[in-house]
């Protein structure tokens, strides 16, 4: 159960990490190349003690040059996100960015997990998990166009 409150605790702070970040791109003149730059520096510096911290960190870097190349795209991926995040927010707004990104994450991971790729333990698609799906999609059309909709019908 706590592996749940863990991951839900991960979704807040995405949020929160959106939001900072978007106030320190316009406090950097509305630059978010150079915030996303400045948010990934702090979490690698952070990621960089802790790691000090626990020990093996010089194994690791020293086993880094025999992994595969597209192991390491992790990175790139999520300096694209942050830096989409941040670009995005102010346009559409954080749910609207927020709840086309979930309902990306648990598209994409429906699709590892179904056909194990990446190296992640297979675990086929049932029925009641795409139905889980559609109802995710049904509530972001809802929450992307239910004032649109609402408004067209008189009270």
């Amino acid at each position: 159960m706590i592996y749940y409150v863990i991951a839900f605790a991960a979704g807040l702070g995405i949020t929160l990490q959106t939001t900072l970040n978007s106030q320190l791109a316009k406090g950097l003149g509305g630059d978010p190349v150079t915030a996303a730059l400045f948010s990934f520096t702090a979490g690698a510096f952070s990621l960089g003690i802790y790691a000090l911290l626990r020990g093996g960190l010089m194994t690791s870097l020293v086993a880094i040059p025999s992994q595969p190349l597209w192991s390491l795209a992790g990175g790139l991926i999520g300096a694209c996100a942050l830096f989409s995040y941040v670009v995005l927010a102010p346009k559409i707004g954080f749910s609207a960015l927020l709840g086309l990104a979930i309902v990306g994450q648990l598209l994409s991971s429906q699709i590892i997990d179904h056909f194990g790729l990446l190296g992640a333990m297979r675990r086929p698609v049932s029925l009641l998990r795409l139905g889980g799906m559609v109802v995710m999609l049904v509530g972001l059309a809802v929450m992307l166009f239910g004032d649109r909709l609402s408004a067209r019908f008189p009270q």
